[in-house]
């Protein structure tokens, strides 16, 4: 009762509530502890979903606290590497070549010396720098002046005039052994006539192969490949040759033999030239081309053909095949890189049986001369060591097959030819035996018929 008189009410109620919140307070502490970490562990509250609780409300309601990523700066060379570079391009820039000290005294030979040394320097470096100069400008694409005293020489090699001079030389054998007296005026109408024709089939020749002869080593510098001439002075070239020289052959010679000029510039011309890039018949056709020319020398004094021609044709004929085929055989990289179709390419083998056959058929034609009463019998007795010499190179050839083989025979068909020529020539039957011969059997003739009458 003291104690309860002593305090007032209001303050009994304060310390009624206090007391009351301290006992349940006490006691309820721990419950609600185990029930919050019985509810963590069901809802898996852990600090991580407290993170990306965290993550998720700082993308949704705040889009402008969201990581952003940053540019990467550009590497900064390190100051070193700088100074580095630096020191090197001084080191190039500063390069000093060796100065001799100035104490060191220098005598007169060295000195001379050094000026020898700087002089042949400054003339190699003159040299070299001339070099260079004309090394570009044969680079450099010139105009090509014509010359009138180059002229001879560059219609010369239009015309060929080595392979002119070789159809020459057989017309006028042919021409010499024709069983009549000989005209000179006619031999020498005949030759030039005949010269002239083929330097107009060599020039129209060169003209239509302009562009294969420019891939071949052997005639990349003849006149129309080179540019030395134009194609219209080397056609103009070709028919001032051939049009006199026709007529030269139809009216000073005979039509007969004129006849045949045309024939063979067409021949050369507008069959064996195409024919040389389409089939290996072009060596038979050029053979026959080469035969044509001691049949017109033939002509030319006969103004007939008579079988002495047919076998001065057929000579020429055959010697034809192992002089080219040898040579072919030596330029074959040439012909396929040029585009030639030619036996020693495509048909090795044959190129090689068909030089030795006609090696071989030379003796046999050497054999038939005196048999046609055109020349002694000695002829074939005396032609018979060369002829039997070239057909065993031929042989080696065949056998062979190599470049060493080949030269040996295209050299040998070099002299070959001439020399039997010679042999023919020195063998043939005079004119005045067989006039006798004629009269002869005319006699002879006119005394079986005096016989016969009564």
């Amino acid at each position: 009762m003291s104690a309860a008189r002593r305090c007032s009410p209001p303050r009994a109620l304060a310390g009624l509530f206090v007391w009351h919140l301290k006992n349940t307070g006490v006691r309820q502490i721990p419950c609600q502890f185990v029930h919050l970490c019985r509810v963590a562990n069901d809802r898996l509250i852990t600090f991580q979903y407290f993170n990306f609780l965290k993550r998720m409300y700082v993308t949704q309601c705040n889009k402008d606290l969201s990581q952003r990523a940053k540019p990467k700066s550009d590497s900064v060379a390190s100051p070193f590497r700088d100074l580095q570079q630096q020191d090197q391009e001084k080191k190039i820039i500063h390069k000093i070549r060796p100065i001799s000290p100035i104490y060191q005294p220098l005598s007169e030979t060295s000195s001379r010396n050094e000026l020898r040394e700087m002089k042949s320097a400054a003339g190699t470096e003159d040299s070299v720098t001339a070099v260079k100069a004309e090394s570009k400008e044969d680079r450099q694409w010139k105009e090509m002046k014509l010359q009138l005293d180059d002229l001879p020489g560059i219609l010369a090699r239009l015309s060929k005039i080595k392979l002119t001079a070789l159809v020459v030389s057989t017309t006028s054998a042919g021409f010499a052994m024709a069983p009549v007296p000989f005209d000179l005026t006619c031999f020498l109408l005949a030759s030039l006539g005949t010269g002239l024709a083929s330097c107009a089939a060599n020039s129209i020749n060169q003209f239509f192969e302009v562009p294969f002869d420019s891939n071949m080593n052997r005639t990349k510098n003849r006149p129309l490949v080179r540019g030395q001439i134009s194609p219209l002075l080397a056609v103009c070239f070709a028919a001032s040759c051939g049009v006199p020289g026709l007529a030269l052959l139809t009216l000073g010679v005979n039509p007969l033999t004129g006849a045949l000029g045309a024939f063979n510039i067409f021949l050369y011309t507008c069959c064996y030239t195409p024919m040389k890039r389409m089939s290996i018949a072009n060596t038979w056709v050029g053979a026959v081309v080469g035969a044509i020319p001691p049949v017109m020398g033939w002509t030319a004094a006969t103004g007939s053909l008579d079988a002495g021609a047919l076998l001065l044709g057929g000579i020429l004929y055959s010697w034809q095949f192992p002089h080219f085929n040898a040579l072919s055989w030596g330029l074959r990289e040439d012909y396929s890189r040029g585009g030639y179709c030619m036996m020693s390419v495509t048909h090795p083998g044959l190129c090689r049986r068909v030089a030795l056959r006609h090696c071989l058929a030379l003796i046999g034609l050497s054999t038939l001369a005196p048999v046609l009463d055109i020349t002694t019998w000695t002829f074939p007795i005396i032609s018979l060591p060369i002829n039997l010499y070239i057909s065993y190179l031929g042989f080696r050839f065949y056998r062979d097959a190599d470049r060493s083989s080949s030269r040996k025979l295209f050299f040998c068909s070099l002299w070959h030819l001439p020399m039997l020529l010679l042999v023919m020539f020195s063998c043939k039957k005079s004119f005045l035996e067989k006039e006798d011969k004629g009269d002869l059997l005319g006699g002879n003739r006119g005394r079986a018929m005096e016989i016969r009458l009564p």
